[in-house]
């Protein structure tokens, strides 16, 4: 299993923990009744912003957000001196533990309010108190390219092609990058963003409010493993010339929830925590670039196919409530599809959620993004952005690229940020639907590219003026998408009057004047295959950008 969704990830030195039997286990509770907290006084278990979040959405708070019975909790622990809580569930009412006498969880199972008891590790836990190793650096160096591009405000440098795929580009023009939005993101670890030139600007500004490390033993997220400093590069570094993020302005929090040295359930587990973290901080995204399927140190753990379906994995119920309590959730598809598994795994396979697969530059499907469908058969993954030579900051602050699902995931919840800063009144649900709707195979979805390549300014236009009277809306439309030799544009409006078509690069590959003005064919035949960014040049002034797929 690729759990970390890094192609290129090296666990180097890797030093089993695993012991003969389990020592960790999932205690599952009957109820919280004789709670210590109340719907009145939600300010104990959610924050102010995750407060006025649910008011401004009218999301309901209900008992499934009190915290696990601290009672149940202490009658479990009095059993033996030896048990530790490492982490609970309040969405789904478990806590974990650390049992290393085997008898004891039999004597759990006896407790009135427990219902079930399931191993999920066999962690060593005195050996994961000493130091996380930090990995060797597996990266392509590339040289940044200070020139400006015509279509674009800011310099972007490497990081064009990743966002102008999307026209993120365009909605950055329009002065949307994140500003006060929070992204949370889950990972593995983020070593040298404290130390770092490119991340040092969000320290500065306030940025990165705050981190929390649920892995045992461990205290400080900046150090151990580098998969989140590129993964959170992606997003949030603001260095033109070199690398300009897709939510550079946005808040970040980081939650690491992954143990880079080891395989095994009990990580679901920590995954539902930090959603649980991420909802009551109020965040308003967040990126997870982690995926389950099996578990190379805790076999008796392993999923198969026919749980990819939203309901059996604890991580992937978790990941749709979370979408539910308004979170735009973005989570990378996985990297097996070259492999026996093939297909998306947890938390990828959860309802309301945003399971990101990767693609190339000109969209086409990357060999190793895992396929869908769910085996409920729903459409997975829901989108397709960059995970090929995707650009990233890696932690020596070398610009580099990598591969996978896990750099695709953060070009797409960066602008997913950016989107929803832009439609405020929109749900996490509509963003996410919206999302949907703007990609380039919603109409014909596949298990390679779900519903496809997302045009984010599409999204932003198409419901920008909802609400404004339908005369002041651009109208031309576009036809057919997919083309070969031609494609058609038209307008009720009678109002075209120039067209201009660019490619990902952003070089003009032509330019006409229609003769009529109310309806253009525009002839691609010598152009090569591939994704092109359009402008319609209206005579009100207006100008309406498009995507097409020249075949």
């Amino acid at each position: 299993m690729r759990k970390i969704w890094f192609l290129f990830l090296i666990l180097a030195g890797y030093t089993a923990m695993a012991q003969n039997t389990p020592t960790c286990y999932r205690i599952s509770l009957s109820d919280k009744n004789n709670s210590p907290y109340s719907i009145s006084n939600p300010s104990v278990f959610l924050s102010q912003r995750a407060l006025d979040k649910r008011a401004r959405f009218n999301i309901a708070i209900t008992e499934q957000d009190f915290p696990v019975n601290p009672q149940y909790i202490q009658q479990i622990k009095a059993i033996d001196a030896n048990i530790q809580v490492l982490c609970t569930s309040k969405w789904m009412n478990t806590v974990t533990i650390y049992c290393p006498d085997s008898t004891k969880p039999a004597t759990i199972f006896a407790l009135p309010f427990v219902t079930n008891v399931l191993p999920v590790a066999d962690y060593d836990l005195q050996g994961m108190k000493k130091q996380l190793q930090t990995f060797e650096n597996n990266y392509v160096s590339i040289v940044s390219n200070p020139a400006k591009d015509s279509m674009a405000d800011l310099d972007y440098g490497e990081g064009y092609r990743q966002i102008a795929l999307h026209n993120g580009h365009l909605l950055h023009k329009e002065g949307f990058l994140g500003n006060g939005m929070l992204i949370a993101v889950f990972d593995a670890g983020w070593a040298g963003v404290d130390t770092s030139v490119y991340f040092h600007p969000l320290f500065e500004n306030g940025q990165i409010l705050g981190t929390r490390d649920l892995i045992p033993g461990r205290h400080n997220v900046f150090e151990g493993h580098y998969h989140g400093t590129i993964v959170t590069s992606i997003m949030a570094i603001l260095a033109e010339g070199t690398l300009v993020g897709t939510a550079p302005k946005a808040n970040y929090f980081f939650i690491r929830s992954e143990h880079p040295l080891s395989e095994e359930l009990i990580e679901e587990d920590f995954w539902a925590q930090a959603a649980e973290i991420a909802d009551s901080l109020g965040a308003d995204v967040i990126n997870s670039s982690l995926g389950y399927t099996t578990f190379r140190d805790f076999p008796q753990g392993d999923f198969t196919y026919e749980d990819v379906d939203g309901v059996t994995s604890i991580a992937s119920r978790a990941a749709t409530i979370l979408g539910q309590k308004g979170v735009v959730v973005c989570v990378s598809a996985g990297n097996e599809g070259t492999s026996p598994w093939y297909h998306i795994g947890h938390p990828a396979d959860a309802f309301d959620i945003l399971a990101v697969g990767a693609a190339n530059v000109m969209g086409h499907i990357a060999g190793f993004s895992s396929r869908g469908p769910s085996y409920d058969g729903r459409v997975k993954p829901d989108i397709t952005s960059v995970g090929v030579n995707t650009t990233c900051i890696w932690p020596d602050d070398r610009l580099g690229e990598a591969d996978g699902t896990s750099l695709a995931c953060p070009v797409a919840a960066g602008l997913c940020a950016c989107l929803w800063q832009a439609l405020p009144e929109k749900t996490a649900s509509e963003i996410m639907q919206i999302v949907r709707e703007s990609s380039s195979c919603y109409n014909n979805p596949n298990d390679s590219l779900g519903y496809g390549i997302p045009d984010f300014y599409a999204a932003y236009q198409n419901h920008a003026h909802d609400g404004v009277p339908e005369h002041i809306i651009p109208s031309a439309h576009i036809f057919p998408n997919p083309c070969t030799n031609q494609f058609n544009i038209s307008s009720r409006e009678d109002n075209i009057d120039r067209v201009e078509l660019f490619s990902i690069d952003g070089k003009l590959v032509l330019s006409t004047c229609p003769d009529k003005h109310y309806y253009i064919s525009v002839n691609v035949q010598d152009v090569p295959a591939g994704f092109y960014i359009g402008r319609i040049y209206l005579k009100n002034k207006q100008i309406q950008t498009f995507r097409i797929i020249k075949q």
